[in-house]
């Protein structure tokens, strides 16, 4: 994931870690201001699994429960990746408006929000997912990020974060940030590079955890979605005219192979944020775009978890 510095060497696995298969991890607000329609409530499901109905089909992810909650233990996780932080950009306690792109639960917005109570957030996403009492300088709007913005005014702070597989046009999308940030104003883009490896070779071609992310990483590329922004972020933003640049890059276990400590929990974290979404990253890609079965996805996915579970295969991304 690109954006938190990056260690030195490769990563030390934990020799004492046999069994990973147990592994254990750990108000006054306003009311909603969104104006919700039917027709953007109306959620097809696919599979047993809900998807958005706004722009139906060009996001690969549902939008139910499994996932709402996968996706707020991949906010906890990037919390733990960067120190507990919301952000790294040097925010000034002045500031006014800011966007957060891709919203997703909102749980973003309304932890920053909390800490920054005199700022007006909006959060953006293609689906009315976030909850109905939120702080009172919060609100979510139904929206997609990819057609031309028409906000009347520019953001102090404009934050975009997880959005691997859901852009067809990235420097068209980091473009519109630079044209909507004011002057002396900050952006800020956390994003993932899903190809995984090993450091120490412990990752094989005939893994099924191998197999299944080099399918999903091709489906994506066929989808029209890039599964691995973050390694071309920093060049995204150059081209669009941004100054000031500061570039991380995170290594992230799966799973709490890693002896290191700090380590070791972002990897139980990043195991059980990847198992929770095991199915909904591929069932309506595999199915809709490259034309299997939903049971034949189903077996690929049981060898999947096995391998995800094997503490001795030392997989990683970034």
């Amino acid at each position: 994931m690109t954006t938190a510095a990056q260690r030195e060497g490769a990563i030390e696995a934990d020799p004492d870690l046999y069994d990973a298969s147990d592994s254990s991890l750990g108000d006054e607000v306003s009311k909603y201001t969104a104006s919700l329609t039917s027709s953007i409530e109306a959620y097809p499901v696919e599979n047993g699994r809900r998807y958005h109905a706004f722009k139906d089909g060009s996001y690969i992810m549902p939008n139910d429960e499994n996932e709402l909650d996968r996706l707020d233990l991949a906010h906890q996780m990037i919390r733990i990746c960067m120190g507990n932080k919301l952000y790294y950009a040097p925010l000034s306690d002045k500031l006014k408006k800011v966007l957060d792109v891709g919203t997703g639960t909102g749980i973003w917005a309304i932890e920053f929000g909390d800490e920054f109570p005199s700022a007006e957030i909006i959060g953006t996403d293609l689906s009315a997912i976030q909850p109905s009492w939120v702080p009172p300088n919060v609100k979510f709007e139904i929206d997609d990020a990819e057609e031309p913005w028409t906000y009347r005014h520019k953001f102090d702070f404009v934050h975009v974060r997880h959005l691997v597989a859901a852009i067809g046009d990235w420097p068209k999308l980091v473009a519109q940030c630079f044209e909507n940030t004011t002057p002396g104003g900050w952006a800020e883009f956390q994003d993932f590079d899903c190809t995984y490896y090993s450091e120490d070779s412990s990752l094989k071609d005939d893994h099924h955890i191998q197999k299944w992310i080099t399918t999903f990483l091709q489906a994506c590329h066929g989808f029209g979605r890039d599964p691995s922004p973050g390694s071309k972020l920093k060049g995204y933003i150059e081209d669009a005219g941004f100054e000031n640049i500061q570039h991380w890059k995170y290594r992230l276990p799966i799973g709490p192979w890693a002896k290191d400590k700090h380590l070791k929990t972002l990897g139980a974290w990043n195991l059980v944020q990847i198992e929770q979404g095991l199915e909904g990253f591929t069932l309506r890609l595999f199915t809709q775009h490259l034309g299997w079965r939903a049971e034949e996805v189903q077996v690929l996915l049981a060898n999947v978890r096995k391998d995800l579970r094997d503490p001795k295969i030392h997989a990683q991304f970034d």
